[in-house]
């Protein structure tokens, strides 16, 4: 005879579904690097760098079962703090093609902006690595991205521009 675990009231312990998720491909949909220091012919030890990185999400159901698309978009733009000319600007749109099976359907939408951006995000960082260097920059090595702080100022935004649509007067 064999025994089952139980929960302290007797019950059977529940059970979760099991995650699984796997990435099927990963591409760049786009990617666009503009030299404008060598374009203006910028050079010197004047050169102080400031990075602004800006980072947004896309996700999209395809047509396979369980499949979806996950785009993270990059805009790097670098500029010199001394006069506030651009040196450079990378734009890379870099997708990953995921399979997922066993999220909740209320979980899905920020399993999706959350978890498989943090997925890709290293093979995304190197592309602006390489391409930085390449293009002959120091590498960029971009920090780790907070996916969950991006999703969250996300849903504030858009919580935020749904009140500010509700508050403004109704024309007659």
């Amino acid at each position: 005879m064999t025994e089952t675990e139980t929960q302290g009231n007797g019950a059977q312990p529940a059970t979760a579904p099991k995650v699984n998720m796997r990435i099927l491909a990963q591409y760049m949909r786009d990617l666009s690097f503009e030299n404008v220091a060598a374009q203006k012919k910028l050079q010197g030890s004047n050169v102080q760098p400031d990075i602004q990185v800006q980072v947004s999400l896309d996700a999209s159901k395809r047509e396979g079962e369980n499949q979806y698309d996950v785009a993270t978009k990059f805009k790097v733009t670098s500029k010199n703090k001394t006069d506030d000319q651009v040196l450079f600007i990378i734009e890379l749109d870099y997708v990953g093609l995921f399979l997922i099976e066993g999220v909740p359907q209320e979980q899905l939408h920020p399993f999706l902006l959350i978890e498989c951006p943090r997925m890709i995000f290293p093979f995304a960082r190197r592309i602006i690595s390489d391409v930085t260097r390449d293009g002959g920059f120091p590498a960029l090595n971009l920090d780790t991205v907070d996916f969950l702080a991006l999703y969250k100022q996300e849903l504030q935004r858009q919580a935020a521009a749904k009140a500010q649509a509700g508050e403004a007067p109704v024309a007659n």
